[in-house]
C-alpha cells in the first residue's frame, strides 16, 4: 500500500488544486453579482448581466462539488493508508 502512496499524493494534489482553482473563479464571479430584484424592465443591462453570472455560477457548482468530494475521500484514504502502516509498525 505504501508503494501507492506517492502516486495518490500527486493525484489529490491534482484534484485538490482543481478544486481551489474553481472556488478561486466561482469567487471572481460572484464578486460582481449582485442581489437585485428587477421588477421593470428599465434595467435590462444589469437584469441580463446578473443573469449570465448566475448561469455561470450555476454551471460550476456540479465541478465543485464534484472535485471537493474527490479531494476529500482522497484525503481520508492517504490519511487512512498512513495510519494503517503506522498501526503495523507499532505492532512488529
Amino acid at each position: 500500500m505504501m508503494n501507492a502512496l506517492p502516486a495518490l499524493i500527486v493525484t489529490w494534489t491534482v484534484f485538490t488544486g482543481l478544486f481551489l482553482a474553481l472556488l478561486a473563479y466561482n469567487a471572481t464571479l460572484t464578486r460582481y453579482e449582485e442581489n437585485q430584484l428587477f421588477l421593470d424592465d428599465l434595467n435590462t443591462v444589469e437584469k441580463e448581466q446578473q443573469s449570465v453570472i448566475i448561469r455561470k455560477i450555476h454551471r460550476m457548482t456540479p465541478y465543485i462539488r464534484a472535485f471537493g468530494s474527490i479531494s476529500a475521500l482522497m484525503t481520508v484514504v492517504i490519511i487512512g493508508i498512513v495510519t494503517w502502516d503506522a498501526w503495523l509498525k507499532i505492532q512488529q
